[in-house]
């Protein structure tokens, strides 16, 4: 899966840099008995419907091209925008996200807790700060970058 993963990123990229888009994910995933082939995408003010149709028919007549076939088996095509939960990836997308209330799953345990919501105080390379809200209390947590499985956006309730 991660060899179509690849693939897909090196046919998408010209592509999304032509338009100035920018690449957020792509995913490669079987759900119940269908495959699906997901590509994220994002532009400076938001991706709408004909940015991503406009991705999406152009990665498919290159993946159409391609002989032999990368993907085998059948598969649905999906290019969408991230949504309000993007997840943080790049370390550009850790920058941006400073100020911002984001979910952390974690590796190891906290506290008892693997997941987190919170506001991103600090980031660098080897960790991040989290400011989070504990029924009337606030505390900040620092987590090592290494100990994050998944980190993303989110939405305060």
């Amino acid at each position: 899966m991660s060899s179509v993963v690849e693939t897909v990123t090196e046919l998408v990229t010209p592509i999304l840099e032509k338009q100035n888009f920018e690449l957020v994910e792509v995913e490669f995933v079987k759900e119940g008995r269908d495959w699906f082939l997901r590509v994220f995408i994002d532009k400076e003010g938001g991706i709408d419907i004909l940015d991503c149709a406009l991705v999406s028919e152009q990665l498919d007549e290159k993946l159409d091209a391609m002989d032999p076939d990368p993907i085998p088996q059948a598969y649905f095509l999906e290019v969408s925008s991230p949504g309000a939960e993007r997840p943080l990836k790049k370390e550009s997308d850790y920058e941006n996200a400073v100020g911002e209330y984001i979910h952390v799953s974690l590796y190891q345990t906290i506290d008892g807790e693997k997941q987190f919501e919170g506001v991103l105080k600090t980031v660098d390379k080897d960790q991040l700060t989290l400011t989070v809200k504990i029924k009337t209390r606030v505390k900040d947590y620092t987590f090592e970058r290494k100990n994050i499985a998944k980190a993303r956006l989110a939405i305060q309730f």
